[in-house]
Parts: C-alpha cells; sequence; structure tokens
C-alpha cells in the first residue's frame, strides 16, 4: 500500500472546501487501496480556524485516511524541530523563509513537502480553498483517480492506459513524476475587469509575463492562453497525455508531485506573489520528465474578499510582484529550457545544486527590467482609472521596496534551495509522531 499525502492549504473560510477533499481522500483510499493523509494547513484567524476544525471534525470516518489539522502554532513547532535536527542556519531566517508572517503560496507548499516527508508519503496533491469539483452523473469527478493512476510509474508503463504520448526519445524508463489538470471557471487571476475595460491595456500587462524574444504570433497566443485554463469545457470522459507537461496546461490546485521531486527541489517562497508556486512545473518541462495531463478539472471561483477595496488592491499588488519576479524567473527558465535533460543526474533525478545556481545567478541582473515594467505598470493603472489609480498611487509610494524584494525573493530562493534537501531528510527522521493526526 503507498501512502500519499493530499493537501490543503489556506487562509480564508472554506469549511465546504474541507468537506470536499474529505470525500476526495476517501475515494482515493476506497478505490486504489492508498494511505492517504490529508493534511490541511490552516493559516486562518481564529474564528474561521475554529470554524474548520468544526469541519474537520466533521468528516465521516474512513478507513485508509488519517486527517491532519494544523495551525501555525503547530507548523512552526515541526519546522522548528526539523531545522533543528538538519543542522541548517541561520536557523531563524530559513523558519521565516518557511513560515512567513506573509502570504507565500511557495511557502505553504512547501511545508507540506516537508510533512509528507515526515509522514513517510511517496507523492503530494494540492488542492486550493477557492475551488471545487466538478461533477458527472451526480458523482464528484476526482483528480486524484489520475494522480494515483500514473504517478510514480514508469513512463512506457503508462503508456499504454494513456490517451495520446508525446514522450521524448528516450524517456520511456524514467518515472511519471508529475500528474496535473488545470480548471473551469473564473480566470485563475483576477484581471478579467481589466481585460473587459481595456483589451489593449490587458495584453500590455500579461505581455510582461511573457518572455521578451517570442515571435509576436506566439506572444499573442501566449497572452490569449494565460489564466484561462480549460475554459468552459465540461468533464465528459478522462482524457490524458503522457508528454512533458506544459506550465500553460496545469494549474496549482489541481497538481500532484512525485517524493523524487519536492524532496530535492523546493519552491520559491515569495511572499505577496502570484504564481511562485508554478517554478517546479516549469523545472519538470524544461528537463523533460514524463508527466501526465489529464482532464479532470477543477471549478476555480473567486471568494468575496477579492470583491472589497482592501482584498482588490492586495490581490494587484500580488499580481505586481508576480510581473516583477519574471524578469528574474523567465532568466532562469531561460537556463533551464537551454539544459533540457541534462537537469538530471545518471539516476534520471533533478540536479538541485544546478538548478540553486541558475537562481543565485539571476540575481546579478540589471534591475533596469523591474523599473521599466513598474513604469509601464503605473501606467496602465493610471489609464485604467477608479479604483486601479489607487494602486498605481501605491506602486510609486512602495517602488524601492517592491524592486527589492523582486529581487531579494530569489536570493531567499537561492538560500532555501541550499539548505533544502538536509530539511527533506530531516523531516523524514522526524517521522509521522512529528505530525498529530485529528482522528487517530
Amino acid at each position: 500500500m503507498h501512502r500519499v499525502c493530499l493537501t490543503l492549504p489556506t487562509h480564508r473560510a472554506c469549511a465546504g472546501t474541507i468537506a470536499a477533499v474529505g470525500a476526495e481522500a476517501a475515494y482515493g483510499a476506497r478505490q486504489f487501496g492508498a494511505e492517504v493523509h490529508l493534511l490541511v494547513l490552516d493559516s486562518s484567524p481564529g474564528p474561521v480556524l475554529a470554524e474548520h476544525r468544526k469541519a474537520v471534525a466533521a468528516l465521516p470516518p474512513s478507513p485508509g485516511v488519517t486527517v491532519h489539522h494544523l495551525d501555525e502554532d503547530e507548523q512552526r513547532a515541526f519546522l522548528r524541530e526539523v531545522i533543528g535536527r538538519s543542522g541548517g542556519a541561520p536557523p531563524d531566517r530559513l523558519l521565516e523563509l518557511m513560515l512567513p508572517s506573509r502570504l507565500s503560496y511557495g511557502a505553504c507548499t512547501n511545508r507540506a513537502f516537508l510533512l509528507a516527508q515526515a509522514l513517510g508519503c511517496t507523492s503530494v496533491h494540492r488542492r486550493d480553498s477557492d475551488s471545487r469539483y466538478q461533477h458527472l452523473d451526480g458523482e464528484p469527478v476526482f483528480p486524484l483517480h489520475q494522480e494515483l493512476s500514473c504517478l510514480g510509474r514508469r513512463a512506457d508503463d503508462v503508456r499504454a492506459s494513456a490517451t495520446r504520448s508525446k514522450l521524448p526519445p528516450g524517456a520511456g524508463d524514467r518515472r511519471v513524476t508529475m500528474a496535473g489538470g488545470s480548471f473551469v471557471g473564473e480566470m485563475s487571476v483576477d484581471v478579467a475587469e481589466i481585460r473587459d475595460l481595456d483589451p489593449d491595456t490587458y495584453r500590455e500587462l500579461i505581455g510582461l509575463s511573457i518572455p521578451e524574444g517570442y515571435p509576436e504570433i506566439w506572444r499573442g497566443h501566449l497572452i490569449d492562453e494565460s489564466f484561462r485554463g480549460a475554459g468552459d469545457t465540461t468533464f465528459d470522459g478522462d482524457r490524458t497525455l503522457l508528454a512533458p507537461v506544459s506550465p500553460m496546461r496545469v494549474d496549482m490546485c489541481n497538481i500532484a508531485l512525485d517524493h523524487e521531486v519536492y524532496r530535492r527541489v523546493p519552491l520559491p517562497p515569495a511572499t505577496d506573489t502570484i504564481g511562485s508556486d508554478y517554478f517546479l512545473i516549469h523545472l519538470l518541462h524544461d528537463a523533460k520528465m514524463p508527466g501526465v495531463q489529464h482532464n479532470r478539472h477543477i471549478v476555480n471561483f473567486h471568494t468575496a474578499e477579492r470583491r472589497t477595496d482592501e482584498g482588490f488592491l492586495a490581490y494587484q499588488l500580488r499580481f505586481v510582484k508576480f510581473l516583477l519576479s519574471k524578469a528574474y524567473l523567465n532568466a532562469v527558465y531561460a537556463r533551464t529550457a537551454a539544459a533540457g535533460d541534462a537537469l538530471l543526474d545518471a539516476d534520471g533525478h533533478i540536479r538541485a545544486s544546478e538548478v540553486a545556481g541558475f537562481v543565485r545567478d539571476s540575481t546579478g541582473l540589471d534591475r533596469a527590467s523591474s523599473a521599466h515594467r513598474l513604469d509601464v505598470l503605473d501606467d496602465a493603472y493610471r489609464r485604467l482609472g477608479d479604483r486601479y489609480k489607487t494602486v498605481a498611487d501605491v506602486l510609486v509610494e512602495r517602488r524601492s521596496r517592491l524592486l527589492d524584494e523582486a529581487h531579494d525573493d530569489m536570493a531567499d530562493f537561492a538560500l532555501l534551495m541550499d539548505h533544502w534537501e538536509a530539511l527533506t531528510r530531516a523531516s523524514a527522521e522526524t517521522g509521522p509522531a512529528g505530525v498529530r493526526a485529528v482522528n487517530r
């Protein structure tokens, strides 16, 4: 029986999602005989946390499913033990990168990786609090079905059951390291209003995420595809593609990764930056690692908090930080793409030290590109007017800080990578006793 970690990181009310993901965990244990550890990593404020504790307690007992619901104090205690055991220095800095005081999409998933190592899991399967499942014939369509069917198996052994295969030559003996689907429903990034208000400004802003040098026809295609997911398609039966999976075709609310990946390379711990958790998808694609892209898409929706003035400003600033980060990340991706499967060692595993070198080198880039991006963003938000002008005013006020953070986030990522394998080994040594279970 293989042991897997189905994780739901959250910082907001999502009792309904907890119940739904609990049902997916039960499905995985029942249909595949897997030992499923359902891991809810909760950074919600007190009243919401209390609601979540009730939602977790209300999950029906299910054979093969163990539930863990950890608030930030419990996560911090686990991290302190692991960091101390790893011998990593400086420990307070590593703790800050793993559990920052500000929102970090990468850091919350990194915590799931370490906890999965402690639990002895062979894979991590991530869902998000602002998503639901599609249904077919009255039954929920769980991505876990495809993930457990293929993850960790030889690509050649998966080929026969895949709808299509685009494996590179020589990749058949490699393990399937990732399985993912996309989403339907609202755009994954809250920019639909910008597109409706001013399509040209929208294309200008989204274009900042595309690497320079792409032919114009490809740039236009990528802009049109960005943040759209699978559109409005409806699940009517399974279809899979066995191939190195494009980051444009999967979403982090619908992803599973093999432990041979996440025990070697973490995600960027950047704070208040959307998209910071997609790094491993790019890396696996560039290294030509086999993955399975499926069509069990999750339904994405926007929470009411995003519609408030405070929520709107916070989200737009996360979008700005994403566009600033791309000046550095695109430089890294250019090098990983050029390296191809030379990123792999003789055993077919990612050479983490080489990737860390690419990340560290990116911190030497001239900040002029980031400064130009801020100028473009300022102009664009002022053209949009209304509350977007408030965003532009904040960009002027925080200009130096934003430029510093875009650079420092990459330096922090390189630092975390230097210590990551020691942290994952220490997590495995800590073992399941270090992770409190709710239903045992």
